[in-house]
């Protein structure tokens, strides 16, 4: 766990971000930053795309209880737009560690990019099977995430948001042939019907 080597290295406000959302055609980039108390473990903690739904929320309500900071950040659509999926998910990931109170001085980061000035960091490729940290960041964005768009789906109920919670699947697709784009779905994605999904 990186977390325990960087606490013997005296950082004690070690930060784990992580996004949610990159591949959907429709929402935000929801990003996560948690920090622990040096020698926190918690086990039942792992990556949320191993979690069932019912695991997710209970341990979203244990980590909150149990970090010693949490911050939940995103970038909607149109900053997604703007800037591109990669940057919007930095950014979103910046601004956790950016935010109110946070004070983070080592970031350990999902992924192979980022970039921030604040503060050591670390990118990690799996890193929400590496670190605690990080998959606990995972989770509560994951989350998040998901109810915002369940939540969508009540306005928006032909998508099928309630289930793919913005994802690319048939039903999908479907709608958006038949209803055309919501101002939640990224123009710059391509929403047109993928080969994969036609029958």
């Amino acid at each position: 766990m990186f977390e325990r080597q960087l606490w013997g290295e005296e950082y004690e406000r070690v930060m784990g971000l992580d996004e949610v959302g990159r591949g959907c055609l429709s929402g935000p980039v929801v990003a996560a930053g948690v920090i622990f108390e040096p020698g926190t473990f918690v086990e039942a903690i792992r990556d949320s795309k191993k979690l069932t739904l019912a695991e997710r929320k209970k341990l979203t309500k244990q980590i909150k209880k149990e970090a010693l900071y949490w911050t939940i950040q995103w970038c909607n659509p149109s900053e997604i737009d703007e800037l591109n999926i990669l940057h919007a998910s930095i950014k979103a990931m910046t601004k956790c560690a950016e935010a109110e109170d946070a004070n983070p001085d080592y970031l350990l980061v999902d992924g192979n990019r980022f970039s921030s000035g604040l503060c050591p960091h670390k990118c990690i490729v799996g890193g929400d099977d590496r670190s605690m940290s990080i998959a606990a960041a995972s989770i509560i964005a994951k989350v998040y995430r998901d109810e915002w768009m369940i939540k969508l789906h009540e306005e928006y109920p032909h998508y099928g948001w309630d289930t793919n919670v913005g994802y690319p699947t048939a039903k999908h697709f479907k709608g958006l042939k038949k209803h055309g784009a919501t101002k939640f779905h990224r123009q710059s994605f391509n929403l047109r019907t993928d080969k994969q999904f036609e029958k």
